[in-house]
């Protein structure tokens, strides 16, 4: 059943993610109608949507993997029927997996490619065929990418290409009114950060930065809703390092 309402509906794949927590709650706040989009992490993501529902928002949970299309396809479906359409499309959705070049397993590096390349590739097609005028996606990518901190060469070289297709469908997409662009996180307490890291790592990377400080999912999830929103429309086909100073 369709639901009419004229509040924007976002998609946020990796809702269900501390960063993709943060984005799905931020955008509901601004009044939009957000889909949690989750893969193995049902009871996460329905919790998200509990939390919206009751600070009076619209929310619901969605599974699928990002690097099926006929599964994301069927997803969209649904977005539509429920919904009426789509606005805004957030790929939160990422693996990181870390080793110096020498060491990192062509198994790991390909989990990532699948996830980071295919999956952001395969929802922004999507996106790109049936987000609505006035729309936006926002692709995730790395500030890694100029900070070139070591046994990160392969989850960068996934977040390069994320790049390179968000730059280049900014401007396939001419015409549509819809917008194109990465936002490029530094240090960020997460899980996916903060895991195997020391708190003596920790400490130096937040002093790296000039805010002297760790990012949080909330800083990352004010970038989003900036693009999102009616303040970002004139932004595009850029990418959005938001890191705090760091790079």
């Amino acid at each position: 059943m369709t639901t009419t309402s004229t509040a924007r509906v976002a998609l946020v794949t990796g809702g269900s993610g501390g960063i993709g927590t943060a984005v799905s709650r931020r955008l509901a706040a601004a009044g939009m109608s957000v889909v949690v989009h989750y893969a193995g992490r049902a009871e996460q993501a329905e919790g998200v949507v509990k939390e919206i529902s009751a600070a009076g928002g619209s929310a619901l949970a969605l599974p699928g993997d990002v690097a099926e299309p006929e599964q994301m396809s069927e997803l969209f479906d649904t977005v539509e029927q429920r919904f009426g359409g789509i606005d805004v499309v957030v790929n939160t959705a990422g693996i990181m997996l870390l080793a110096p070049v020498a060491e990192m397993s062509l198994e790991d590096f390909d989990r990532m490619h699948r996830v980071n390349v295919r999956g952001t590739f395969v929802v922004s097609q999507l996106a790109a065929r049936r987000l609505r005028s006035g729309g936006a996606l926002i692709n995730f990518s790395t500030s890694v990418t100029r900070i070139r901190q070591p046994t990160y060469a392969a989850y960068a070289a996934t977040k390069g290409a994320v790049e390179a297709m968000t730059l280049i469908l900014a401007r396939e997409l001419r015409g549509r009114d819809v917008t194109v662009n990465a936002v490029a996180p530094g240090p960020t307490a997460t899980p996916l950060f903060l895991d195997g890291k020391s708190g003596q790592l920790i400490e130096q990377l937040a002093k790296a930065a000039p805010l002297e400080r760790i990012g949080t999912p909330d800083d990352i999830a004010e970038s989003v809703a900036f693009l999102a929103g009616p303040g970002g429309r004139w932004v595009n086909g850029q990418v959005l390092y938001a890191n705090g100073g760091i790079a």
